[in-house]
């Protein structure tokens, strides 16, 4: 069943305006998830927002925005005040500008939603913005309202649609020169270098999706298909994962070692 479209609006680039869907090009609603019980009654525990200092309910109504400025000390915003700064529009990718498409890093990536046009009409020019994005190997940049902030966006032509990718916030990348190793002193060892080339090719393969595939998720589903049965699981059937050494005193040896068992692993 093909996903439900979660947004519509309209694609404008100058003078040029076409109705357009998106969909989100990741889902997690297959991901085991479960629900807080009480243990006597099975009834579902609800979460509920209490006073920090007296303990009482606070209903809906009485709950308030609050940046801290000081110590028990907070500047109060109403939800209106805060709507107020967002875009006046949330239904149009307004693309104001163009980068070469391989010059955003990939920290900047968020989210990826797929972008299609909404009918026949508007599928002219919507290929013909996409197909001129891909000649010239540029994204789009516009500015949108998604998951209830603004946010900025990329538009990436990708096969017959786009792909929008919202886009981190400047404030949530880290500079990557503040966590990044030591740089060597001098060249690696040229020996090491080949040996460690031919570990990578022995174990060079075509991607395909089961290389990400969640194995926890793969024992729950077990574990509860047991407990449907009546059958209780074996306690510790996952196990603790083996430490690997850190005492490798010779890398090239270590090297060699690990290229032998390469090959006997792929003959098997």
């Amino acid at each position: 069943m093909a996903p439900r479209v979660f947004w519509k609006g309209y694609l404008k680039l100058s003078l040029v305006t076409c109705r357009v869907t998106m969909t989100p090009a990741v889902t997690e609603s297959a991901k085991v998830r479960f629900h807080n019980l009480n243990r006597k009654t099975q009834n579902r525990v609800l979460n509920q927002y209490v006073d920090s200092v007296t303990g009482d309910p606070v209903d809906e109504d009485d709950q308030v925005k609050g940046y801290p400025r000081g110590e028990d000390d907070y500047v109060l915003l109403e939800d209106e005040e805060i709507e107020d700064v967002g875009l006046e529009s949330t239904r149009t990718i307004d693309i104001e500008t163009f980068v070469p498409a391989d010059s955003i890093g990939w920290i900047w990536y968020d989210r990826p939603h797929y972008l299609a046009p909404d009918d026949e009409v508007s599928a002219e020019a919507f290929t013909v913005i996409r197909e001129a994005m891909a000649k010239t190997k540029t994204g789009g940049i516009a500015r949108l309202v998604m998951y209830r902030r603004e946010r900025a966006v990329l538009l990436l032509p990708k096969d017959k649609g786009i792909v929008v990718w919202t886009l981190r916030y400047g404030d949530e990348v880290r500079d990557a020169e503040d966590y990044a190793a030591e740089k060597p002193s001098e060249k690696p060892d040229k020996a090491q270098l080949k040996l460690v080339e031919k570990v990578i090719e022995e174990r060079t393969q075509a991607w395909k999706a089961s290389m990400a595939s969640d194995p926890v998720q793969e024992k729950l589903l077990e574990i509860i298909a047991k407990h449907k049965k009546g059958r209780k699981p074996k306690k510790g059937a996952g196990g603790k994962a083996s430490q690997p050494s850190s005492n490798v005193i010779d890398i090239t040896e270590a090297l060699k070692r690990s290229l032998q068992a390469e090959k006997k692993s792929s003959r098997r």
